[in-house]
């Protein structure tokens, strides 16, 4: 007889169906899995096997023939046990005929228990663009996939238990649609905590405001990584939208925690600075995403930034010009989404003193050369705001007065965020920083004055288109926090000074 079950594969974050067919006919007994299948997915006849054992139920003297189609696309993983399985008994009569309207994932464990899989948030949404009305899943991805109200998404334990709901006996509650355990709150530290650093600050809302990268250079305990760790605090909440994205890139790396159905907060990535090139923009023979696509949406946060591999930082160029990183292996190619807010923070040479206004630079010129050389210039030309970390002062650190909390920059960021929103909506995109290039001139309507003054740095500066375009996006973001429509005089000077770092440390090198 022959039966077929609805599932799914996965490439990237997108998501295709798979049928999975299931024959099974009066030969020699075998077991065969056909539909260009990895070493996981044949591996599952093993599995299959002695879960149907250890249930009970009797696996068929039979030939059993399981094709995943569509035939041509290679089928990873072992997110087809459970429809194999099912498939099976439904081919033996051991089941009612499976309705057409319903899928099915998971792993099997060999007492018969079913076993988390990635991507399912993936897989619940594309089986309701499909028109399909119920998905099971195993226990654990309960939570995410049953974050889309309008299809019904079952959560099980145990085979036993969907063969009970197949068969009418005893069904399975329906998934609920909020989270069945709360999201680790982890404390996230509070500006409140950072003393003076008054520029930094300025610099570090700026750059929140409008979603623009972020250097931060200068001595050693000046403070570049406190700041930096508490950048997250004083972003935007995640949209729906980008909640659903976010979620599940961490869905498919296998990051997301139990019990959570989505991710409310933007990530934030740190990676060591021994990363290699494929841990940042992500590989494998079937292609995981890297650090820069788990922080999609969120900041990712390079410190000791010339400590990394000169080829390691190049990869970052595409993804933080286009928003994506594409990964092409022999079999196909890959596509995540990478849309973050880079910040980098370094020391200015190997001593860390290089300018100190007390303390003196210990290096030579030529190790100060090949040091700050390790950071390219394209890249650094990427990194739309940079900024000197003053060391602070006694007065600052005994201070008692708490600074600034990160619930008042929040509040001020947020409303920036706003009005960008409702004017780039017809874009397509969420911040200035991202500003295509075909609205920026209506995006960012200039004085007089301040057209004077960008002219005059450009050709004083001698200024890269890219430069120029994200001076404006700067601006642009500046003149949102103070609530003008248009970019005047003190926009456009405040922009410029954060484009000047370069000219300081990296001219002549």
């Amino acid at each position: 007889m022959f039966s077929s079950v609805n599932s799914f594969g996965l490439t990237g974050i997108a998501c295709y169906p798979v049928t999975v067919e299931v024959d099974v006919s009066r030969a020699f007994p075998t077991f065969e899995i056909v539909g260009l299948p990895d070493a996981a997915v044949k591996e599952s006849k093993d599995r299959v096997r002695s879960a149907m054992k250890n249930c009970g139920v009797d696996f068929p003297q039979s030939r059993v023939v399981v094709n995943l189609a569509p035939a041509d696309t290679r089928k990873t993983g072992a997110i087809y046990d459970l429809p194999m399985l099912a498939g099976i008994l439904a081919s033996t009569g051991l089941l009612p005929p499976l309705p057409g309207d319903l899928a099915m994932v998971g792993e099997l464990s060999l007492d018969g228990h079913l076993r988390p899989v990635a991507g399912v948030l993936s897989m619940v949404a594309r089986a309701r663009s499909l028109g399909l009305r119920e998905v099971i899943v195993p226990r654990q991805n309960a939570a995410e996939g049953a974050v889309f109200p309008d299809i019904a998404v079952y959560a099980a334990d145990t085979v036993e238990e969907v063969l009970r709901h197949l068969r009418g006996e005893t069904a399975l509650p329906p998934a609920s649609s909020f989270p069945t355990a709360p999201e680790a709150e982890v404390p996230v530290p509070d500006f409140a905590d950072v003393k003076g650093q008054l520029l930094a600050r300025r610099a570090v809302e700026v750059a929140a405001a409008g979603g623009h990268n972020l250097l931060l250079l200068r001595s050693p305990g000046s403070g570049k990584s406190m700041i930096a760790q508490r950048i997250p605090s004083i972003l935007p909440p995640l949209s729906f939208e980008e909640a659903i994205e976010t979620t599940q890139i961490h869905s498919i790396a296998g990051l997301l925690p139990e019990g959570v159905a989505l991710l409310r907060r933007r990530p934030f990535r740190a990676p060591h600075h021994t990363v290699s090139a494929a841990g940042l923009s992500g590989g494998g023979s079937n292609p995981r995403p890297g650090e820069i696509s788990l922080a999609h949406n969120g900041v990712l946060f390079l410190d000791e930034l010339p400590e990394f591999a000169r080829g390691t930082l190049e990869v970052l160029r595409q993804p933080m010009e286009t928003g994506q990183v594409t990964i092409s292996r022999a079999g196909g190619s890959v596509t995540y989404p990478s849309r973050v807010m880079v910040v980098a923070a370094m020391n200015p040479c190997p001593c860390g003193y290089y300018g100190h206004p007390t303390r003196p630079c210990t290096c030579s010129p030529t190790a100060i050369r090949k040091y700050l050389g390790r950071v390219s210039g394209p890249l650094l030309d990427r990194l739309d705001i940079q900024v000197e970390v003053d060391p602070v002062r006694y007065e600052e650190l005994s201070d008692a007065t708490p600074g600034e909390s990160s619930a008042a920059i929040r509040e001020r960021v947020i409303a920036a965020r706003s009005r960008q929103q409702r004017r780039l909506a017809r874009c397509g995109v969420p911040c200035n920083a991202q500003i295509p290039a075909s609205a920026l001139a209506e995006a960012c309507p200039l004085t007089p004055a301040a057209d004077r003054i960008l002219k005059a740095a450009f050709e004083r500066m001698n200024l890269s288109g890219r430069a120029y375009d994200r001076i404006l996006k700067i601006a642009r973001t500046i003149a949102d926090l103070d609530g003008s429509e248009r970019l005047d005089t003190p926009h456009i000077t405040e922009a410029i000074q954060y484009r000047s770092l370069d000219r300081k440390y990296w001219a002549g090198r």
